[in-house]
This record gives structure tokens, sequence and C-alpha cells, in this order.
């Protein structure tokens, strides 16, 4: 992991909604958008619980329309995050949502494009102390009125050399939108520019990273079903977060909004760059080894860890006794099969051996009273009881062939070899 990017740091939210930041030293955070019509005020207020609750700490909303922007203010006085408005073509709707109380805006330069527009917008929220988002998104950013323009710039953009060509002109029209931000002294600003390309993707942030100290909002756009969305975007977004690029996220996907919020969380927990919320579960993927319903059993634990345990627990669920003993000294809590028997361990240490119809409610038992013990203070979460081999002396890391080739491998394992 290298060192997070040093970029300004923008605040939304209010006293009501709670205060989310980006950027600067502020851990980077989840975003997510409602799926269904905002004009549908109780539809799109219990949808923005529901995000809310699986852990998104930004929604936003589309107010593509008047009877959208009307409605906010109903929305925003039942729910308790704070809330964004994406507008697209028509400014008159972001001074609406502004009007209305919304948190921030998000502004498209291939979609209004008349100056004194964007400068009526950018004087609102300076008013109000609102944050801008400012993205460019592949499929906008090309003229779309001059046929023959349009025509010039996807020659570029799906060229060899598209990845230039394309990349020129997502920074063009950045320095151009932004240079009216500066013109009004206006910095509370976050940019994205987002591909369906992971690895175009990698290089505009990259880039854009370099010439900019905005916070950057990752994401990649029109990704498909979470199926393969998920691989599409977790791939350019690690990346990124691992190089220290990125101050907010949305993965986006064809399905159920609350899977974006689920898996940008993990993303985020994987990388150390969250505190984990909840147990974590690992499995083994199963093999002719297994003596067990390992794929229901994994399944029921994961639903019932969900509704059951608040702190991130590690929790182990393997098939068989090959890597089960391993991974029992690993977790904090952990299971692995014998024969349609359930071993569990608790921080190494054995404490049980049940028969597989009484695995699920021992394992979740030794779930709850490990962490009642961790909120008493009589143990600690990642404390493990077992004895584990020191690092290898010779070189940081060990040194590999040269190390064998001396004959300094040191001899852990009893071998017998020809039947001996």
């Amino acid at each position: 992991m290298s060192d997070r990017r040093v970029t300004r740091q923008v605040t939304l939210g209010d006293d009501a909604h709670g205060y989310v930041k980006i950027g600067g030293d502020a851990p980077v955070s989840v975003q997510t958008m409602t799926a269904g019509f905002t004009y549908e005020i109780d539809r799109c207020v219990a949808e923005i619980h529901k995000l809310a609750a699986a852990g998104a700490d930004i929604v936003r909303v589309a107010v593509p329309e008047r009877k959208d922007t009307e409605a906010l203010t109903k929305i925003l006085h039942q729910v308790q995050v704070p809330i964004v408005a994406d507008v697209h073509f028509h400014f008159e709707r972001a001074l609406e949502a502004i009007e209305a109380g919304v948190h921030k805006i998000r502004l498209n330069p291939g979609n209004i494009q008349d100056r004194d527009q964007v400068l009526r917008v950018i004087d609102a929220c300076k008013e109000r102390g609102l944050p801008i988002r400012v993205g460019v998104n592949e499929g906008s950013i090309v003229e779309r009125k001059d046929k023959q323009k349009r025509m010039t710039e996807l020659g570029g953009v799906f060229s060899d050399n598209k990845h230039g060509h394309f990349l020129a002109i997502m920074v063009a029209k950045l320095e151009e939108y932004l240079e009216i931000f500066h013109e009004r002294d206006f910095h509370d600003v976050v940019i994205s520019a987002k591909s369906i390309d992971p690895q175009l993707v990698i290089s505009a942030y990259q880039e854009i990273s370099r010439r900019f100290d905005y916070p950057l909002h990752l994401g990649v756009t029109h990704a498909g079903p979470r199926e393969t969305g998920a691989i599409r975007s977790v791939v350019p977004l690690g990346h990124l977060l691992a190089s220290g690029v990125g101050d907010t996220v949305r993965i986006s996907y064809a399905n159920d909004p609350v899977f974006e919020v689920e898996d940008g969380l993990e993303l985020l927990y994987c990388l150390e760059l969250r505190q984990r919320r909840g147990a974590e579960l690992i499995a083994c993927p199963s093999c002719g080894r297994i003596q067990v319903d390992l794929f229901k059993l994994v399944q029921d634990v994961r639903r019932k860890l969900a509704e059951q345990i608040e702190m991130p627990i590690k929790v182990a669920v393997m098939g068989c006794i090959v890597n089960g003993p391993g991974e029992a000294e690993g977790a904090d809590v952990a299971i692995f099969a014998g024969d349609r028997r359930g071993i569990i361990y608790v921080q190494g240490e054995r404490v049980a051996n049940v028969p597989e119809e009484e695995i699920l409610d021992r394992l979740l038992e030794e779930c709850r009273r490990f962490q009642s013990r961790v909120e008493r203070g009589e143990a600690t979460l990642g404390q493990k009881n077992v004895a584990i081999l020191p690092p290898d002396p010779i070189g940081e890391l060990g040194s590999g062939f040269d190390k064998i080739a001396a004959g300094d491998v040191e001899k852990t394992t009893p071998l017998t070899i020809g039947g001996e």
C-alpha cells in the first residue's frame, strides 16, 4: 500500500443528516445511487434507509425533472444520510435542489455547457457552503450536437491510441470546466473521470491526480451486472486505492444498489482503508475432500453473522481437515469438518466437536460468547493462542534458491522417502 495522495478536503452534510468529509485525512467514503424515481417519495425514502443501513456514507438521487426536485424537501426530512442531487442538462434542477436543502451537487461538463448557467450554480453552492462534483464520463464528453466533430473525437477514442486521445479529451474538458470554478474562487470540488474500460479508468485517474489536488470520486461507469461488474470495478479501483489514489468510491451495478455498498465496503476493508463493521467470513472453495454441506453452511453462517455480530470477528468455515487447522489458527472463531462433524476452535483453542446438524448453532454460540468476552475486556480480536514459527532468519523474507543452494534450509517437517 502506498501513502494516500494528499488532497484538499470538502465536507457535506448537516446536523440532521450527519457530516461526511471527502479528501485530506478523511477515510475513503462509500457512495451509491437510488434506483427508483425520486418523485415517488415513499419508495425513495425507503430505498435511502435501506442503503444507509447497508453502510452507505452518501446517497445520490436523480433529479431530471422539476417533480423530482419538488420531492426533495419531503425526502430530506425523513432520512439521516447526506444526499447528493445528480444534475444533467438543466441547471435549474441544480438551483431547485440547492433550495430544497441537498448537501452536494453533481454536474456533468458534457451536458451543461453554458458558462453563465454554471456560474449561477456555483454561486448558489458557494452561498450555502455546498460542494460540487464535476464528473466526466466516457459516454458524455464527446460532442453530441456537431456530428462531424463527434465522429472526429470518436475516431480518436477508438483508434489504436485511444487511451492517449481519450485522456487528452477528458483532461481538456476538466480544465475547461474547472477554469470556471477558479474564476469564482470556488474550490469545494470533487472530480471524477469514469469509463467502461478498467485500464482507461486507471490511466485517467492517475493522470488527473497528477494535475489536480481536488479529492477524487472513483468509479467504473456502466460496469454491468454484479456477476461481471464486480471484477470490472474492483480491478481498477483496488489498483488505484492501493497506490494511494481515491477519496470516495461508487461501485456501479445493473442490480440492487445495496450490492454496490456491500462490495465497496468490502474493498475498503480488504485494503484496510476502513475499519471493518461486522464479522469477516472466510471459507474454503470446496473440493472432493469436503465432508459436510459446506455451501449451505457458509450461506447460513454469513446470514446469521450479519444479524447477530457487530464486531469485526474473523470467522473461518472450512470443509475438511487439510487446510482447516491452519485457518483455525488464523481466525478468532473457526470450524472445520471431520466425518459429518464440525471441530470448533476459538483463537486456536479447540472448544467443541459436534455433529453436522449442530454446527451452525454451536458456531454462532461461540461467536456471540467471544464477542461478549471482547466487550468485557476478557479477550482481544486477532490474538492467537497457538505457537507460530518465527520468521526466516536469513534475509528479510528468506532467501529462496540462494538459501537452498547454501544448504541452510531449516528442517521443520519430517519426511519419509522410499518407504523409510
